[in-house]
């Protein structure tokens, strides 16, 4: 099976993790990565987003490791558009979390009307940081976590005081 999954991936997190796994658990992996003109455009806020080329070396860092532990082969694309790589033919999964899988609807939308095949849209839920909350990019690039969740020391000291 050839599975299909996109996003920024800055940084790679337990949360991104968690959907690489599921990938790797269903095949062969094609992972399309924002450009520098998307990146920015897919936020939900307006932090700074490292290079294309930054975080392809992590992600590439990643899968590697990922890929290897599943027997399994995976690729890097760079994504131009939010509906990337998966509106091609020659992918049966596409890998979503909660917040994406309305992206992944209006993806097979997109394939029928070009006569493609609907993907099975896989959702695999959040990962969640030691506090309850959801593990996110945005909170890590903040200080308030690190990529597993746990709170940074800073966060602790509030943490505790409250």
């Amino acid at each position: 099976m050839n599975v299909a999954l996109g996003g920024t991936f800055d940084p790679v997190h337990d949360g991104h993790r968690a959907l690489f796994e599921r990938a790797f658990e269903l095949g062969d992996v094609t992972v399309g990565l924002t450009s520098d003109n998307l990146a920015p455009k897919t936020r939900h806020d307006e932090r700074h987003v490292r290079s294309y080329e930054e975080r392809k070396a992590d992600l590439d860092a990643e899968l590697f490791r990922l890929a290897a532990d599943a027997e399994r082969e995976y690729t890097i694309r760079r994504l131009d558009k939010p509906t990337g790589i998966a509106t091609e033919a020659g992918f049966d999964y596409l890998i979503v979390s909660p917040e994406t899988e309305t992206g992944g609807k209006r993806i097979n939308e997109i394939r029928r009307e070009r006569g493609l095949e609907p993907l099975t849209l896989e959702v695999v839920d959040h990962v969640y940081a030691e506090d309850g909350e959801i593990i996110s990019s945005t909170r890590i690039v903040r200080g308030e976590i690190d990529e597993h969740g746990n709170l940074t020391p800073e966060r602790q000291g509030r943490s505790s005081a409250t």
